[in-house]
């Protein structure tokens, strides 16, 4: 069963030998150029995306909009995405050693931002690469409100769940 990634963490690309990626900076965050109206009611938050280069030859990166999805809440709904303020990385050389950050501003209902799940695909050289998702929350309500049927935070899971994978690993 595939499972996704922990925001923050870095996913090799075997596709692409060298490259790796990570989605990580999700936290609460007002957009540089002002709120957009569409926005309204919503709170703001930031999310990144490094591509780093570990190969021997310069890659040229995609990650411009359409490539990242980002849905939050228990039933995935899609956030409000602010391509105003977005940066974005768009035919850009990532020399060997190099990094390339794309910086991602969203809005979404304050409650919903506990569950925030970011799938990338990226497009290297001009071929596309496999899709990846990445699964992490903002604890802006940290102690005020508690998960649903009393459910554990999605970072405690996936702790549990890797815990429990190593210990039956041993056994």
């Amino acid at each position: 069963m595939y499972e996704p990634n922990v925001v923050g963490d870095w996913q090799e690309y075997d596709e692409h030998a060298g490259l790796r990626v990570r989605v990580h900076g999700l936290e609460a965050s007002e957009p540089p150029r002002g709120r957009d109206d569409a926005a309204e009611g919503l709170t703001y938050f930031t999310v990144r995306v490094t591509v780093e280069n570990r190969g021997g030859r310069h890659s040229t990166i995609h990650l411009e909009d359409g490539q990242i999805d980002v849905r939050v809440g228990p039933d995935g709904e899609s956030a409000f995405i602010d391509w105003r303020n977005s940066q974005f990385i768009e035919g850009f050389d990532v020399y060997p050693l190099r990094r390339a950050t794309a910086v991602l501003y969203a809005a979404a209902p304050e409650a919903s931002l506990s569950l925030v799940d970011v799938q990338i695909q990226l497009r290297v050289d001009d071929d596309w690469a496999d899709r990846r998702l990445w699964a992490g929350g903002i604890g802006l309500q940290e102690g005020a409100v508690q998960t649903a049927a009393g459910r554990e935070g999605l970072a405690h899971q996936v702790s549990n769940f890797l815990r429990d994978q190593a210990e039956e690993g041993t056994a």
